[in-house]
């Protein structure tokens, strides 16, 4: 062979390997749809690639053998309606559909339509507050389809901005003053403003684990209070359902009322960074931020409610279709503008849901209510599908979920990702329940096609998401098999990080073999409670929660109830689990009427140090940690903290003189009531249980009824307290975790020298106060002394990791009247039984976890 035609030759297949590689389809904001999808002449529209490489594909072209690459040049896609991906869409392991940014670029799909035109408000605008006159910009509502826009959310310059709300603080939130379910009236404090008219107008209610959203049909103030009426069907819903209800704390078990606030009336607009759509004058106000130009802003609202779907069905579904490098925002959900919002539990809506006046069904005897759902849309959708996958994207300003793979879908992966500034849910998979199917029953199809399964979630960065819907999740998993959720980062969520399964059911299901592991979740309960980092419901045989990092719960002044909060938390039916090696910073757990075959191993701050480090995003994706906004400032949960205010309480356990009581079953009583197995401490025959108690009565009850011939003693409240909070001044250390140290004695028999004891007590501060100093001194976080008859227990709360012999000596140091104190009180004080000749208080040892 020649030298030419050897060149010539190579050439050749050179140019064959090439194609075989795949074919590749240009798309750049610039193109036209009429051009051939070459790098020097792109498509405009991902729709349009899609529709050249379904054609590739149907007609067998040789291009297609090493896979399509739609390839998207970087700058904004303003989409008219969702990027359907089908069946015929559809690659092969060999040959899949790639659609990916451009090396360097960040291609946007984007639902939002611009604001333009602002000028700023002149005249006399009706309703508008006087300290916003001035201030605020005015432009004309957007009209797509030749009509006037509908939406819930505005963003100027990529920054969301707030619907034009009463209080825009949410701590200081107004609370209910009652409800009337037969006539469907709530009656509220009135609003701080009069409102001329109230269409338009929601109330959104702080319902326990979950908010409503209710469009106000009527507000009539009737001097310092206002009765308030809301549209069908939302009011039906709101007043029939059970749970999660709006509080009334009659009896003053809970936190107070339920907070709420009032939106969307122009009354409300007071603030900068507000905004009101006037859909009578169609007109739109907003009030500038520091720093914002609105000559020059960009304003954006949402338009599309989904920027992708991709749908096949059972027989014929999507597979081998690839996302990488493209950014997903600005998507809407109008459902609570036109039906009202009335979520039972991670951001699903009620249909339908009442109590049951007959309780019982035949799964469940003691069911005493029933409800229906729908689910919210979501950014991006995919139904039946398989090995499909996102990685590198950026899903962001969008109201509801993020990504949800519904349903029918398989050996998918979601890596890599960025999760921001979303309304709702960040990640969510599988079914919940269908809206014809009631919440409570088993999902078990006989076509296990239907089942998520085999899905991969894997170093995705979700941070402030739920921030409209309270009730969602950072990743949100229903009824799946085999899913592997793991070295995700999750953070500023609104109630739980990771949600997984549903039912409220211990009978079999399409649940088994799912993976929770090394994830980082922190900064989460933001504004709800009955939550935790990692929460499950229902049977799930072969399931793990292991490795996980869970932190930084807030504190949240409104919360139902401001106790029950969680670290790890199985509730009702959850079976099968093994929760192992997690990283929390205290054994806060709760195991709610569980199932059969949990196995709890090593969890608390006691975990290896490597666990916490390991856990979250894995090095290589590590650089998502700069899109991540954390609020330091506001207050975190502590376990132990401030005891004070958590009204702490002590339950004594006594067996009979040389036997010992049942710890196990006593930490089996905690677990189940989410109160920390490290709150034990025992002597002897004496088992002590001490912090904040929910139920106190219910769990003395429940111990006795565990334990035979055990004598259980209930100390309700101390007689007295000292805090170095508020007993301190000056510099003192005040720590943010505690160790507790408990001793208890008895006061000697003689009532005389009792009430002198008690005495003395009650007038320490004032005649004593060297004592208190003391404590400051030794820095002594707080001293609770608490009575039984003659028993007295006594907690003393010191920094964690500091020793009592250490501190107690500052106490006396340089002020000897602490010494008078203590012989004073050696008078009137004696050892319990069991206790040797001349030994008077007795020290506690903590129980092993």
């Amino acid at each position: 062979m020649n030298k030419a035609l050897r060149q010539s030759t190579l050439l050749i297949l050179t140019l064959l390997s090439l194609n075989a590689r795949a074919a590749d389809i240009f798309v750049s904001p610039k193109g036209n749809d009429a051009n051939d999808g070459t790098k020097a002449s792109p498509k405009a529209t991902v729709n349009a690639a899609l529709r050249q490489a379904r054609e590739l594909r149907r007609l067998n072209d040789p291009s297609v053998k090493g896979g399509i690459h739609i390839i998207l040049a970087g700058g904004v896609y303003q989409l008219t309606e969702p990027v359907f991906i089908r069946p015929e869409d559809s690659g092969t392991a060999d040959s899949p559909t790639c659609i990916e940014a451009v090396e360097g670029a960040t291609p946007v799909l984007s639902g939002g339509v611009n604001v333009n035109g602002w000028k700023r408000a002149m005249g006399t605008i009706a309703g508008l507050p006087s300290i916003a006159k001035g201030k605020v910009w005015v432009s004309d509502i957007p009209a797509v389809g030749g009509q006037q826009l509908l939406f819930r959310q505005l963003w100027v310059n990529g920054k969301k901005a707030v619907r034009a709300r009463e209080v825009d603080n949410d701590d200081l939130m107004a609370r209910i003053l009652s409800v009337d379910k037969a006539k469907q009236e709530m009656w509220i404090p009135a609003p701080n403003v009069k409102v001329d008219n109230v269409n338009g107008m929601e109330m959104v209610i702080h319902q326990m684990w979950a908010i409503a959203n209710l469009r106000v049909k009527s507000l009539t103030v009737e001097g310092n209070k206002a009765k308030v009426t809301f549209h069908q069907p939302e009011s039906r819903i709101q007043f029939e359902h059970p749970w999660p209800a709006a509080v009334i704390d009659k009896d003053h078990k809970q936190n107070g009322n339920s907070a709420f606030y009032l939106t969307n009336a122009i009354e409300f607009l007071n603030q900068p960074g507000e905004w009101y759509a006037d859909s009578r004058t169609n007109k739109l106000y907003y009030w500038p931020r520091n720093g914002e130009n609105m000559n020059i802003a960009t304003v954006t609202v949402p338009a599309l409610q989904t920027l992708l779907k991709i749908s096949g069905t059972a027989d014929r579904p999507v597979s081998y279709v690839y996302s990488k490098g493209i950014a997903f925002e600005y998507a809407t959900w109008l459902h609570p503008s036109q039906q009202g919002h009335v979520p039972h539990q991670a951001g699903m809506y009620m249909t339908d849901a009442y109590k049951l006046k007959v309780p019982g069904t035949p799964d469940k005897k003691g069911l005493e209510n029933q409800a229906w759902v729908g689910r919210p849309s979501a950014g991006v959708e995919v139904a039946y599908a398989h090995h499909t996958g996102f990685e590198n994207c950026r899903f962001a300003h969008m109201a509801s979920t993020g990504l949800d793979y519904q349903r029918g879908t398989h050996d998918d992966d979601i890596i890599g990702n960025l999760f921001k500034d979303i309304g709702g849910t960040g990640i969510q998979v599988g079914v919940f329940s269908d809206e014809s199917m009631e919440v409570h029953l088993p999902y078990n199809p006989e076509d296990k096609r239907e089942v998520c399964t085999n899905e991969r979630i894997t170093n995705n960065l979700i941070n402030d998401v739920t921030n409209e819907d309270w009730g969602c999740v950072g990743i949100g998993a229903g009824y799946v098999k085999g899913i592997n959720i793991s070295h995700n980062d999750i953070s500023e969520v609104s109630y739980s990080g990771i949600s997984m399964g549903w039912g409220w059911t211990k009978l079999p299901n399409a649940m088994s073999d799912n993976l929770i592991t090394a994830n980082r979740i922190n900064h989460y309960g933001k504004h709800l409670y009955d939550v935790s980092g990692i929460y499950t419901l229902s049977a799930q045989p072969g399931s793990v929660i292991s490795q996980n990092y869970v932190d930084s719960l807030y504190k949240v002044a409104y919360a139902h109830d401001p106790h029950h909060w969680f670290y790890l938390y199985c509730d009702e039916g959850s079976s099968g689990f093994t929760v192992k090696d997690n990283w929390t910073p205290a054994d806060k757990f709760l195991q709610n009427a569980n199932g059969p075959d949990n196995h709890w191993v090593n969890n608390g701050p006691q975990v290896a140090q490597s666990i916490k480090q390991n856990a979250g995003l894995e090095p290589a994706y590590r650089g998502l940690l700069k899109y991540q906004d954390l609020n330091k400032q506001a207050p975190i949960n502590y376990v132990g903290v401030d005891a004070k205010a958590d009204k702490p309480q002590v339950i004594e356990v006594v067996a009979a003189e040389g036997k010992t009581v049942d710890a196990d079953k006593v930490k089996d009583i905690c677990m189940r009531n989410g109160i920390p197995v490290s709150s034990l401490y025992q002597w002897k025959n004496h088992l002590v249980l001490f912090g904040y108690i929910p139920g106190a009565e219910r769990i003395q009850k429940q111990i006795k009824e565990a334990l035979d011939k055990v004598e259980v003693k209930l100390y309700d409240s101390p007689y007295y307290t000292f805090s170095n909070k508020e007993n301190c001044s000056g510099k003192v250390v005040k720590a943010t975790e505690w160790d507790n140290i408990i001793l208890t004695a008895n006061l000697m028999d003689d009532r005389k020298k009792q009430q002198e004891y008690m005495d003395h007590h009650a007038t320490q501060f004032t005649k004593w106060p060297e004592v208190a100093k003391g404590f400051c001194n030794a820095s002594f976080q707080q001293l609770l002394a608490f009575r039984n008859g003659r028993q007295l227990m006594l907690i003393i709360s010191i920094p964690r990791g500091e020793s009592l012999d250490k501190l107690n000596p500052k106490t006396s140091e340089n002020n000897p009247r602490v010494n008078d104190w203590n012989k004073l009180m050696s008078q009137y004080q004696e050892g319990i039984t069991g206790t040797q000749k001349g030994e008077t208080w007795v020290f506690l040892e903590h129980l092993d976890n």
